[in-house]
């Protein structure tokens, strides 16, 4: 059975999540431990907050430098809401923080004219191309939002799923072993279970070296690893 960690930091729906996997005949596991994040077949980063506070709580459990260590070995990793912005540069919330530094681009507050934020609510999703993780997914099939800021990426090869709330936002990247969701997949009825079975999928093939410098996604300098 496919093992996946989904990583507890204090700020997220990890029991939904760990209940959306197993329904998919993964094996879910909420922890921080860095044996069991190392034994895992693929990691979910979730999250529900404020993106500064995050930061400091995967900061003070050396998450950040587990992630990196998993993505150097292969290991697939999928970013969920909160965990999804997490991945990129920096965010302007609340006086601006920098995030992970996995994928190049910065999280700013939605573009809604007129339109109440927070954005909660189902939107038609539209991928930009196939994908091992939409497999099986329309195009403009609903996911569940809950969110006030989305990330812009600086790569626009990254993008793997626009949606719109008063204007387009990136809700979904990909940049293997990395990907990102905005949206909720374990709120999001059989198209959420579908996305969390392809991601298990993933994870259960034998993954190699990947080749992070080259088009993978990117570590932050060595001196912040230990962060």
């Amino acid at each position: 059975m496919t093992t996946i960690a989904v990583l507890d930091y204090g700020m997220g729906n990890l029991r939904s999540v760990e209940k959306a996997l197993e329904r998919v005949g993964a094996e879910a596991v909420v922890t921080s431990d860095p044996d069991a994040v190392r034994g895992a077949d693929g990691l979910i980063l979730p999250g529900v907050g404020a993106f500064a506070k995050a930061m400091e709580r995967v900061g003070e459990l050396g998450l950040a430098r587990l992630i990196d260590e998993r993505l150097e070995a292969g290991t697939p990793v999928l970013g969920i809401c909160l965990g999804f912005q997490l991945l990129f540069d920096s965010s302007t919330e609340h006086g601006g923080a920098a995030g992970l530094g996995l994928v190049e681009g910065d999280v700013r507050a939605l573009d809604a004219p007129g339109l109440k934020v927070p954005h909660i609510g189902w939107e038609p999703v539209a991928w930009r191309r196939p994908s091992a993780l939409t497999e099986g997914i329309a195009p403009a099939t609903p996911f569940y939002f809950v969110h006030g800021f989305a990330p812009h990426p600086a790569r626009d090869e990254d993008v793997l799923g626009t949606a719109a709330h008063g204007t387009p936002f990136v809700c979904a990247i990909e940049r293997p072993p990395l990907y990102g969701v905005q949206f909720h997949p374990e709120k999001s009825s059989a198209a959420g279970l579908r996305l969390l079975a392809n991601f298990a999928s993933v994870c259960s093939r034998i993954p190699g070296i990947s080749r992070l410098n080259s088009g993978g996604a990117r570590l932050r300098p060595s001196a912040s690893a230990s962060q």
